[in-house]
């Protein structure tokens, strides 16, 4: 009871000096709010709103249904234009795509001889203009392929693909990047948050208090693990309901509460690595350096960017002996899964083998540096 108490109580100084660190607060409201939603939000990596603009030579009922398939939030609606403006809209960048449709394009087409829709793309708009190719080539392709298969009696193939999406039936982006921006934030809040604790500590002379006091080294660490802890958990929780479930509209298949039992594990298992981190580190600069050599391998090298698989087998074996992939494996299987305890469990408790790994090797090294602090 002595030792939970001691616990408590340091727990409690840290959260207080936070009221007094502005700089770090802001940081903190931050990276669970503007950070998470710039990039969700971003429209830079998906085809929205592109403006478009139809050319129909043909005025059959199949370039009907070509311009008629091209709908939000992909494309605007089409605008009509003559072919004599094609040049002059495209050199004033009025569009980004002009489609035009030949004269007798549906009666060559089911006469099998095979014509050609004429795309042009404005290349500069660099962001909507190869993804907004590749679309309309997708979008048409498939009109196509139903107006002469309904005209056909004779399908044409020996099989079809049926292709189902699940877990994110439009494909949006905005999904994925919003809860991988949590996961980035809660990594580099565990990472600083107690390490730079423990630096400050060292800077400030109050650890000198701290060694005059009837507290363990166990006690001091697992103080700044839970004042960490607490903020980026509030933070993620916020973050979770607030900005991916309210503001975004991302629908959030799993349980919240078992995401949470794993930020818990996660928080304590990277936090550990801080403290282990700032016990080598002699000053905050020094610690900033280390952080970034470790937060950003990560980060990058997690899965929440590209697979895990996609890296070389060395660096998937490495990556798997840090708690990152396992948390990224957890979090994508409970939010847009909706996988229960029966199957995140091997990720539960590889994170946590790792977690007390780290507390253990960071423990060792914390004391051997109150020792010569206390010898000093």
């Amino acid at each position: 009871m002595s030792a939970l108490n001691n616990v408590l109580r340091l727990t409690i100084k840290e959260l207080w000096s936070l009221r007094y660190d502005p700089a770090l607060a802001f940081f903190v409201i931050y990276s669970f709010t503007i950070a998470i939603i710039v990039p969700a939000r971003d429209p830079g990596a998906e085809v929205n709103n592109a403006s478009i603009a139809f050319v129909d030579e043909d005025r059959s009922q199949l370039s009907l249904r070509l311009r008629d398939s091209l709908r939000q939030p992909y494309f605007r609606a089409p605008d009509e234009i003559p072919i004599e403006r094609v040049d002059q809209a495209m050199d004033r960048g009025e569009y980004t795509f002009v489609v035009d449709i030949p004269p007798d394009f549906q009666a060559k087409l089911l006469a099998g001889r095979n014509p050609v829709v004429q795309v042009n793309v404005d290349a500069t708009a660099m962001s909507q203009a190869f993804i907004g190719s590749t679309y309309l080539t997708q979008i048409f392709t498939e009109e196509i392929v139903r107006f002469v298969a309904g005209r056909s009696s004779q399908r044409h193939g020996l099989a079809d693909a049926e292709i189902r999406v699940r877990f994110n039936p439009n494909l949006r982006g905005f999904w994925f990047v919003g809860v991988t921006q949590i996961f980035q934030s809660i990594t580099m809040l565990a990472l600083g948050l107690s390490g730079a604790a423990a630096i400050r500590e060292r800077e400030h002379g109050t650890l000198d208090h701290l060694l005059v006091m009837p507290v363990g080294p166990a006690e001091i660490m697992l103080a700044k693990i839970f004042a960490s802890g607490i903020v980026i958990l509030v933070g993620s929780y916020i973050a979770l309901r607030g900005i991916i479930g309210w503001m975004l509209s991302v629908p959030l298949a799993g349980s919240v509460g078992l995401f949470m039992a794993g930020t818990v594990l996660y928080v304590f298992a990277v936090s550990s690595i801080s403290i282990f981190l700032a016990t080598i580190a002699r000053s905050m600069p020094q610690m900033g350096l280390l952080v970034t050599l470790i937060v950003i391998p990560m980060l990058v090298l997690s899965g929440a960017i590209t697979p895990l698989d996609s890296t070389p087998l060395a660096v998937q074996w490495i990556m798997k002996l840090t708690p990152s992939p396992h948390f990224v494996e957890l979090t994508t299987a409970i939010v847009f899964r909706g996988a229960g305890l029966d199957v995140v469990w091997p990720f539960f408790a590889a994170i946590a083998v790792i977690g007390a790994a780290f507390f253990g090797a960071s423990l060792a090294f914390f004391r051997r540096s109150l020792a010569a602090a206390a010898q000093a």
